[in-house]
């Protein structure tokens, strides 16, 4: 019997030289724009934001970005306020195997170290791909959060984007089975 195919759990996250995610005052402008950069075909991999509370607080507590579905992990909103978005409060690890089960493009765990941190300490995130911006932030938010227990990674592509100085890396998670 066939294995059931799972949708794939993507960590596709921008990050600084020095492994931040997000600048001390928050704001995005460290990150290079690169015209070679093709946003479309990357949303196009998708079909469902993952992400934490202030990932979705941050990206203006909106569901349904661009026709994808979001679901945020928190234990702090509540379903009803917010039409549109699926929140998860328990159970965290069920409903993102669900989640992975159903049918459908890959899941984009967007932002959130200790999202993913919790997610990869469960074994449920298949990629990590970083966009390694060539700036020094010196603190932020951190690409992974202390603490995580090692985890391997398989490097099966790479890219340079020559007009901005990004480097996209990305990895296989290599899962213990």
């Amino acid at each position: 019997m066939a294995a059931k195919a799972t949708r794939r759990l993507r960590y596709q996250v921008a990050a600084s030289l020095d492994g931040f995610i997000g600048s001390p005052d928050g704001k995005p402008d460290w990150i290079p724009r690169d015209p070679d950069i093709d946003f479309k075909a990357l949303f196009a991999q998708f079909d469902t934001f993952l992400v934490g509370r202030r990932t979705f607080e941050a990206m203006g507590g909106q569901g349904q970005s661009g026709g994808m579905k979001t679901v945020v992990v928190s234990r702090t909103l509540k379903a009803a306020d917010h039409p549109g978005v699926t929140v998860i409060a328990d159970g965290v690890a069920e409903a993102v195997t669900a989640l992975r089960a159903q049918p459908g493009k890959d899941i984009w765990l967007f932002g959130g170290g200790e999202l993913f941190r919790s997610l990869a300490s469960l074994g449920l995130v298949d990629r990590v791909e970083v966009a390694v911006a060539p700036v020094l932030l010196g603190g932020g938010t951190p690409l992974v959060p202390t603490p995580l227990a090692q985890t391997r990674l398989k490097l099966d592509g790479h890219r340079l984007y020559e007009k901005s100085g990004i480097m996209l890396l990305e990895y296989a998670v290599e899962h213990d089975r």
